[in-house]
């Protein structure tokens, strides 16, 4: 899957709601330039809240939980913040098995997750 169709963004308020397309968050290659684009939005974009929506996600690899990591810190390096929602309870688990819920905080729907800010 292409990069450009890896997202659909929308903008509610000053917080930009990314919308993961992608099913599987498996292949390396993918996740390089799935990485790259959300890094694009913190350091080039500017932007300052991220809810990264996973309704469409069934699977996480931890290739994919480590871009995520590295997401963390460069928001944090550019005093950004981001939130993850609706994310399902098996990928859940291992979210806070990892305490990757711990670094990003996991909302239950879009709405809890832009409020949280």
């Amino acid at each position: 899957m292409s990069v450009q169709r890896s997202f659909d963004l929308s903008d509610i308020g000053d917080v930009t709601v990314v919308i993961l397309m992608d099913i599987r968050l498996m292949d390396e290659l993918d996740l390089d330039d799935w990485a790259r684009r959300l890094y694009q939005f913190v350091e080039k974009e500017h932007r300052k809240k991220i809810v990264l929506n996973f309704a469409n996600v069934e699977s996480c690899s931890s290739t994919a939980m480590g871009k995520l990591v590295v997401l963390h810190k460069k928001a944090k390096q550019m005093q950004a913040e981001i939130r993850l929602c609706n994310v399902r309870p098996e990928i859940y688990e291992i979210f806070a098995i990892t305490m990757l819920n711990k670094l990003l905080p996991v909302k239950d729907s879009v709405e809890a997750a832009v409020d949280s800010f």
